[in-house]
């Protein structure tokens, strides 16, 4: 499984802990320094089928910045997955990719049954 974080939020980091606690093995993957490509994030969104929304980072300053509260609901999967790829910062995380699934943010329930 790959796990996609950034290193100094709270969240990711309550995350990785539940992950290697419960014995995984996990390929690393810093949000920023290995941003998901505009392939991957067209692939997720697709694998995710519940919108664009769910992948952006909505509380960030990046998002903010951009406006994109409004500008959302007109976009594309393939604008969606360009602007995304461009600053990894707008990405919702920790993302877990499975093998035929994929898990945005931590949810401790949803960990649980992994």
């Amino acid at each position: 499984m790959e796990f996609i974080w950034y290193p100094k939020c709270s969240t990711c980091m309550k995350a990785k802990k539940h992950l290697l606690d419960k014995g995984f093995t996990l390929k690393i993957r810093h949000i920023v320094d290995e941003v998901p490509t505009q392939d991957e994030l067209k692939r997720w969104i697709q694998m995710y089928d519940q919108g664009i929304k769910p992948f952006f980072n909505t509380s960030g300053q990046v998002y903010r910045q951009l406006g994109l509260k409004d500008k959302i609901s007109e976009m594309s999967i393939d604008e969606a997955a360009k602007l995304l790829s461009s600053n990894g910062m707008l990405i919702k995380r920790p993302l877990l990719i499975l093998e035929n699934e994929i898990i945005i943010g931590y949810k401790k329930e949803i960990y649980e049954k992994l």
